[in-house]
């Protein structure tokens, strides 16, 4: 998959980038082109071999479908789990890793029905953040919105099915 300058895309465990150029480096004595991506969430630059960017997990964002698959899946509670506080974090942070907008949107909607229930660890308070900004940002990209109405958009979904249950 080829990415063009001013390009959105998404990098796993980072979320949404903009290509802001393409550069050619010498690596281990090979010359590759490299993304350059500005994380829009942190600001922060990385680089990323035009070569491997599909087996890095960079990808277009999402289209209408899979954001309608995700309000979906935010609408539908969890179900309980037993799982100790280690157990859940390392389970939710290999799904941030994926860099699936439906992985992470279930580490949101998990975090926070859990959260209602008792308190979170220090840990999972930031990976609830976290994957709030992952998914608020990926379908305000998407969807040309203002990350404030997506985030008024599923808080209303969350919100409703808080009251259901």
């Amino acid at each position: 998959m080829r990415f063009k300058i001013g390009d959105k895309a998404v990098y796993p465990a980072h979320g949404v980038a903009e290509i802001t150029g393409v550069e050619a480096r010498e690596v281990g004595g090979h010359k590759m082109d490299c993304y350059v991506l500005n994380i829009l969430s942190s600001g922060a630059t990385v680089m990323v071999p035009v070569s491997a960017s599909g087996r890095a997990g960079m990808r277009v964002l999402s289209s209408d479908q899979e954001i309608e698959e995700v309000f979906s899946l935010m609408s539908n509670p969890i179900r309980s789990t037993q799982k100790t506080w280690n157990k859940r974090y390392r389970e939710f942070h290999d799904k941030l890793k994926t860099g699936s907008v439906s992985e992470i949107a279930e580490v949101f909607r998990d975090l926070w029905n859990l959260q209602t229930t008792k308190d979170l660890s220090y840990g999972e308070k930031q990976m609830l953040e976290k994957s709030r900004n992952m998914v608020v940002s990926e379908i305000s990209a998407a969807r040309n919105q203002t990350e404030k109405q997506v985030t008024a958009h599923l808080q209303s979904i969350m919100t409703t099915t808080e009251a259901d249950s």
